[in-house]
């Protein structure tokens, strides 16, 4: 799993501009079953993304594939892990092996 940290680095005026097409990108990867939650940062200063990508190769292509990147509005922190334990109602976002290290709670 991969929570992606949206940092702005232009103003709010810039990053509204090309809002609607990045939530259009983001939703393409829900249709996909990749992203499970996102969100802005408040304060306003970016956002969070919280996907299961098959690896950091996919989930770095995802970023660069995301109108903040081409425009140069946004930095992006990757961040890989394993889930070791996790809430019921979660279960069915786990990868195959999250499935055998995580404890359900």
């Amino acid at each position: 799993m991969f929570l992606i940290h949206v940092s702005y680095k232009k103003p709010l005026p810039e990053v509204d501009r090309f809002l609607v097409e990045h939530r259009q990108f983001l939703d393409e990867y829900y249709r996909k079953g990749i992203l499970i939650v996102s969100g802005t940062r408040k304060p306003r200063s970016g956002g969070v993304i919280f996907g299961k990508f098959t690896d950091r190769a996919a989930a770095e292509s995802f970023v660069k594939l995301d109108p903040f990147y081409r425009e140069e509005i946004a930095d992006y922190d990757i961040v890989e892990f394993a889930a070791t334990r996790c809430a019921k109602n979660f279960t069915s976002f786990l990868t195959k092996e999250d499935e055998s290290t995580a404890t359900v709670i």
